[in-house]
């Protein structure tokens, strides 16, 4: 059997694929994440989901390794992470009322043949009304320094939503299982 690689670092990322039950390792890739002149929110995805990937698979394995990368979207900005209090406050006053558009590009990299399954899975959010008090008290709570658009909905940020829509709630943490699943399968790993 083939080993599996989850082409990440993240603590989320690495509790969403703990839910398959399936034996994998972590490695990390170095990569540059920086966006490309005139490349879409899509297209950024869904090339850095598959370059993380590639970048793991040059190790040298015989894996299938697994590569994920999200932005947030509102209108036609990326909402990056915000690294800082005053930032976090911005982008909260900005969100507040509005649809996000979550988009996570999922890429499985077969190393032995060098062919990748590659797409990208939109989760929607519609954010509550947000008042200063609120946003001040969930940044204090939560510190989603880290996190695109300032917040973990696995956590307290629930609160701040007045709705989710989409296909698999994972795909708003970063990890689409239900398409993630299916790619697995096309390369012949059973889950069940």
């Amino acid at each position: 059997m083939r080993n599996l690689i989850l082409a990440s670092s993240s603590p989320f990322r690495r509790q969403i694929l703990d839910k398959l039950g399936l034996k994998y390792e972590c490695i990390s890739p170095e990569i540059d994440e920086s966006a490309l002149e005139q490349e879409t929110p899509h297209q950024l995805v869904a090339r850095l989901a598959e370059a993380k990937a590639r970048k793991v698979a040059e190790t040298g394995q015989n894996a299938l390794i697994i590569g994920s990368d999200q932005v947030a979207v509102l209108g036609d900005e990326i909402l990056g992470k915000p690294h800082t209090h005053e930032n976090a406050v911005h982008q909260l006053k900005k969100l507040s009322g509005h649809r996000v558009t979550f988009l996570t590009g999922l890429s499985l990299v077969n190393s032995a043949s060098g062919e990748a399954q590659t797409e990208v899975v939109p989760f929607d959010v519609v954010f509550r009304p947000l008042t200063d008090s609120m946003i001040e008290n969930y940044l204090r709570a939560e510190q989603p320094y880290n996190c695109a658009g300032s917040f973990k909905s696995e956590a307290l940020g629930i609160v701040l939503f007045d709705k989710l829509e989409g296909e698999d709630p994972n795909t708003l943490i970063g990890l689409p299982l239900i398409r993630l699943v299916r790619m697995l399968e096309n390369e012949g790993l059973q889950v069940l």
